[in-house]
């Protein structure tokens, strides 16, 4: 069964907001702890994590160039969707960050 998804810009949602505003202005910081504790999804930061964090940096300057790669490469990779260039120069300077490194 296939999902009618509408798009729509901010504020053309002219629905009924089905936040109950009340009750979140009434919970008190121990009652989100306790939410975020029992999140089966939420975990702790810890120094490993965060060792293995990515910074992502602002774009830099980029210079357009000409370069062959394999068609099944280009073809994943487009199927990826709009920004596929954008990731494909992330995965090479992950490479060059994990070399230049070295």
């Amino acid at each position: 069964m296939k999902k009618k998804i509408t798009r729509m810009k901010l504020g053309e949602f002219k629905g009924k907001d089905l936040t109950d505003w009340k009750r979140v202005d009434a919970l008190t910081d121990e009652d989100i702890a306790e939410a975020i504790r029992n999140d089966p999804d939420t975990f702790e930061l810890d120094r490993k994590w965060l060792k293995n964090a990515v910074v992502w940096r602002p774009a830099q300057d980029k210079e357009p160039v000409t370069v062959r790669l394999d068609s099944d490469m280009l073809t994943w990779f487009r199927k990826q969707g709009r920004g596929y260039q954008t990731r494909i120069n992330a995965i090479l300077r992950s490479y060059y960050e994990a070399h230049h490194k070295a």
